[in-house]
Formats: structure tokens, sequence, C-alpha cells
């Protein structure tokens, strides 16, 4: 084995890691694959033959990538969007996540927190992923951000402030399931009351819609309001179907024509807090959404 071919061994070790420190910093399940490709150029690149932690060091220089990203992303004007729910990690059911994306799940990443860290600035998204999901040490984030070890702590502590509303989610995905049932029997049967029993009275929904629905608002508060909002497209309950959304019970519906929505669902205390949609056709088109979701509705 040549030493190419022994880096590249090493790096495959670590590339499921390097895939979900990229997928939280970027939300974008391609950008993140997009990132962890370039990490592998840059180590290519470089002499490590003195660097002790070769999983330290890839864990900062994906980092650094998916930030150079995000400020790219900030200049071309594409953050200024108001709700941008991030690619949501989709599997059939209950019984599991596709193993390919098990790693991007080890820790609790639901679509509500994700959304959360898309508002943060791309410095402040860096220091709180980092530090807090993967207890990267300040004095190694802040030569990444370009500010003192006392900085990146500033940074991370402003982070934390703003992901500290978002609700914990309960963990029964029994019990998860049991309130999304009576959320998609509500929707079907068109009884608007009994959907509002099962939203909790500050719920908020974020929507995500692209080019699809042109002239829809992207959030909504409280009970009644997303109630309403959930009504307007009741035409669709027929086809929709539970699934784990990045690993909590959600819905995703499918007609003949395609994906139409992929709804991330934080339910805390039996009653849902927050409903994250997909809707954006072009997007949801390169999810694979495919008969597993089918399967696990007839299930």
């Amino acid at each position: 084995m040549d030493e190419n071919d022994f880096l590249a061994e090493r790096f495959e070790e670590h590339r499921a890691h390097l895939r979900a420190v990229a997928y939280r910093m970027l939300g974008s399940l391609s950008e993140a694959d997009d990132a962890v490709q370039e990490s592998w150029l840059r180590l290519s690149r470089s002499d490590v033959s003195g660097v002790g932690n070769l999983g330290g060091w890839l864990t900062t220089v994906v980092g650094r990538v998916c930030l150079d990203m995000l400020r790219s992303r900030t200049a071309r004007g594409e953050e200024s969007l108001d709700v941008r729910v991030p690619d949501p990690v989709v599997g059939g059911g209950a019984d599991g996540i596709d193993p390919e994306h098990q790693a991007l799940l080890a820790d609790s990443v639901g679509l509500a927190l994700l959304v959360v860290l898309q508002t943060l600035a791309p410095a402040e998204r860096l220091a709180f992923v980092l530090h807090d999901m993967f207890a990267v040490a300040f004095e190694e984030i802040g030569p990444v951000v370009g500010r003192t070890p006392a900085a990146a702590r500033q940074l991370a502590s402003r982070a934390r402030r703003r992901v500290r509303g978002t609700a914990t989610p309960d963990t029964d995905l029994a019990r998860q399931r049991e309130v999304v049932d009576a959320f998609m029997a509500a929707s079907r049967g068109g009884d608007f009351e009994a959907l509002v029993a099962v939203l909790d009275p500050d719920v908020v929904l974020r929507a995500d819609t692209g080019a699809g629905f042109p002239g829809l608002a992207a959030t909504a508060r409280g009970a009644r309001e997303v109630a309403g909002r959930a009504f307007m497209f009741r035409r669709f309950a027929h086809f929709a179907r539970p699934a784990l959304v990045n690993g909590a019970m959600g819905i995703v519906t499918v007609a003949d024509r395609g994906p139409v929505s992929v709804m991330g669902l934080t339910i805390a205390g039996g009653k849902i807090v927050a409903i994250d949609i997909l809707a954006d056709p072009e997007r949801l088109r390169g999810l694979g959404l495919g008969l597993e979701v089918e399967r696990e509705g007839r299930g």
C-alpha cells in the first residue's frame, strides 16, 4: 500500500463523522458531501506526518470549508430567505434510519434545531457546532474563525442563547406516532377542532416552499393559525404517510406525480410544538423518496 492509499484509508475512517459535522453546519446533504470531498483534497495536498490527531485536524478542516461555503452563500444573498428548511434525513418508519445516514443523527439533531442553526451568523454556527456538538476546544476553533479562543467562546455563547429556545422533544417513538396518527386523521377527516387539539397553543410552523407555492407566507404561529394553514393542503392528506424525519416521527407526502412535502414534527408533552416543512419541488426531487414510505403507511 503506497502513502496515498494509506492516507485515503485513514480518511475513510473519519468520513461519516466529517459528513455529520458538515450537515449540521450546512443543512444540505449534497453540500455536506462537497465539503467532505474538499476536505479530502486539502488532506491529500498537506503534510500531516506531524499531526497526532488526524480526526481532530480533519474536523477543523471541514469546519473551515463549511465556513467558507456559508460566507459564500451570504455574499450571494442566499441566506436572506425568510425560512430555509434544511435537507431532512428521511427513513421509512420507526424501524430505523438508512445506515448511510445513521452517523448524521448520532446526537439529537431534529429539523427544528437545524432551522435555528440556519439563522446564526456563519462564525456563530461554526463555534456552536464544533464546540457544543463535537467537543472541539475553543483554542482550535479560534484560528478557524480568525478570533481569539475567548472570542470564539463568546460566539458559541451567543449561539447557545438562540438555540436554548428550541423545544426538547419527546423521545418515545410510539407516543410520537400516536400524535402523528391523530394529526393525520384530523387532516383527512377535515376536523378542524381535532387538528387544533393536537397542536400546542404556541406551535410554530415554518415552510420552505421554493417556487412551489409562491406568495404563501413562510411562517405561522398559534394552534388555530397553523391548523388553518394545514387545512389549505388537506387535499394531499390521503397521500401522506408517517416516516422518520431526522430521527423523529414526521410525515412524508408522495402523490402520483412525485413528492409533495416532507414534514418534520417536534412533539413535546404529547403536543406538536413545531412543524418544519420542505415543499420545494426541486429540492424534494433530490431526496429519493420512494416505496419504503408507502410500505410504512400500509403497515
